[in-house]
C-alpha cells in the first residue's frame, strides 16, 4: 500500500510514493533529448515513420499527460490538435522541463486514494482507454516514454548522433 502523509493522506511529494524509478527515467529522457539535431526535425528513417521533430516532440508531451491523468478523470481526443513538432534541443528542452514540472506539481497534490480512481480517454463515444490512474502513470507515462525515447535512440544512430547512456554504456559512451 502506498504510505500516506499523516495530516494531509496525500502522498509524500518524493515521486519514490509512486514508482521508485520516476526521477531516474526523466533524468534519462531529459539526456536523451539534449542530443537533438537542432535542423534535423524533418528528418525520418522511413516514409512510415514520424519525422524525428514531431517524435522528439511527443517524448516532451508525455509527463503533461501524466498531469492530467492524475488531475482529470477524463480526455476526449476528439478534438485533437496537431502534433507539435521542434527543430531545437533547446525548443524541445523547454518544452520537456515545463511538462515535467507539470508533473511533479500534480504529484506534490496527489491524494493516494485517487490513484485507484478509473480515467477514460475516448474519442467522442468511443472509449480507447481506460484504467486506474495507477495502471495508466505506469504504461501511458513510464512505459511510453522509455518506449519513444528507444525509438529516438535509433533515429539518433541513424543520424550518427552520440546515444547516451541510459541504462549501461553505449557504443558512444561505454564508460
Amino acid at each position: 500500500m502506498t504510505p500516506k502523509t499523516p495530516s494531509t493522506g496525500r502522498a509524500a511529494a518524493d515521486p519514490a510514493v509512486l514508482y521508485e524509478d520516476l526521477d531516474r527515467e526523466l533524468a534519462s529522457t531529459r539526456r536523451v533529448l539534449e542530443r537533438f539535431p537542432d535542423g534535423k526535425g524533418d528528418w525520418r528513417p522511413h516514409e512510415k515513420s514520424r519525422p524525428l521533430g514531431e517524435l522528439a516532440g511527443h517524448i516532451a508531451g508525455i509527463p503533461a499527460l501524466g498531469a492530467m491523468i492524475l488531475e482529470t478523470d477524463e480526455l476526449d481526443r476528439s478534438g485533437r490538435p496537431a502534433p507539435s513538432s521542434f527543430g531545437t534541443a533547446a525548443e524541445l528542452l523547454a518544452r520537456y522541463d515545463a511538462n515535467v514540472a507539470k508533473l511533479r506539481a500534480a504529484l506534490a497534490q496527489l491524494k493516494v486514494d485517487g490513484l485507484n480512481r478509473t480515467w477514460t480517454m475516448r474519442m467522442g463515444d468511443r472509449v480507447l482507454v481506460q484504467d486506474t490512474k495507477r495502471g495508466l502513470l505506469r504504461v501511458m507515462v513510464l512505459s511510453h516514454m522509455v518506449h519513444h525515447r528507444a525509438q529516438l535512440g535509433v533515429y539518433y544512430r541513424l543520424l550518427n548522433v552520440p546515444v547516451p547512456s541510459v541504462y549501461g554504456p553505449t557504443a558512444d559512451e561505454p564508460r
